[in-house]
């Protein structure tokens, strides 16, 4: 069996099927042996679990996801690179667990995948995102209807510190709060350029969302709370009374905004990123 952790295996295969990685779809595969245990152990991978893999690659993550799932589980992989396929075939073919989907992520329902193979539930994410669709990729996760146990991502470090950010920090925004209020953030860990073929420019990390039973903060109206949480960090530099009543979107003017902030009793000089989501959700809650 071809070792799918050693980079000049890796770069053997890729020979073989004439393959070069794509720097535009993010193609830089891990090579790292306790990486990949690690990413298994981090996403709770046992004996008949339902995963969804998005880019797998040449196979190295898949092979040892089905692995851990064995004959009574299953493996949904997403692969957007058509060229891969061959490669793939080679690597996880014989394993009857895994299913290769060639598409784009970002088109594909997974729900209706998830139902399709009547994947055990609830479902296992694992990804290894390429920067440029990060986020809209971690929302479609978590706005899934089909029960979700773990999320474990490889991202780049930068992603992995916004998410897990905190008020008043300089990675703290609006998506961090959007990730937050659905999943409980966890950095497991970074990892090395070396650790991939080939390396990239920058370090990773492994990201773990656990989606939450119950949210964050309980509002009756979640979607105007993103509208007060997008207007207040629209404009980061200026207060909230001036950032919630010049957003168009959320189309207050400077009076509504004046009462929700009063209602709520926070100071109308701060700025959004001062604020927690508790407090955003006490200006929408006043709102209404």
């Amino acid at each position: 069996m071809l070792n799918l952790s050693s980079p000049a295996a890796v770069a053997s295969l890729l020979r073989r099927h004439n393959l070069r990685p794509q720097r535009k779809l993010g193609q830089n595969f891990l090579v790292d042996a306790n990486i990949l245990s690690k990413i298994c152990d981090s996403a709770a991978i046992a004996p008949g679990a339902g995963v969804l893999e998005i880019g797998p690659g040449l196979g190295v993550l898949t092979r040892q996801l089905a692995e851990r799932v064995g004959a009574d589980g299953h493996v949904l992989s997403v692969e957007i690179d058509r060229g891969l396929l061959p490669a793939l075939d080679e690597t996880v073919g014989d394993l009857p667990q895994v299913t290769i989907l060639n598409a784009d992520a970002l088109s594909v329902d997974f729900d209706n995948e998830a139902a399709r193979l009547r994947l055990p539930s609830p479902l296992h994410i694992v990804a290894n995102i390429p920067y440029q669709i990060t986020s809209p990729l971690i929302a479609k996760f978590l706005l899934m209807k089909t029960p979700v146990s773990l999320i474990v991502l490889l991202v780049q470090k930068e992603v992995a510190t916004r998410l897990n950010a905190r008020a008043a920090t300089p990675e703290y925004g609006a998506f961090t709060l959007f990730v937050q209020y659905y999943a409980e953030v966890e950095l497991v860990g970074s990892v090395s350029p070396s650790c991939f073929f080939p390396p990239p420019e920058v370090t990773s990390s492994i990201l773990r969302l656990r989606p939450r039973a119950e949210k964050e903060v309980e509002v009756a109206d979640p979607d105007l709370l993103f509208k007060v949480i997008h207007a207040g960090f629209g404009q980061r530099r200026k207060t909230l009374s001036n950032s919630l009543s010049n957003d168009p979107t959320l189309g207050w003017d400077k009076d509504r905004a004046a009462n929700a902030l009063s209602a709520a009793q926070i100071d109308p000089g701060r700025r959004g990123e001062t604020l927690t989501i508790a407090e955003f959700a006490k200006i929408a809650a006043a709102a209404l």
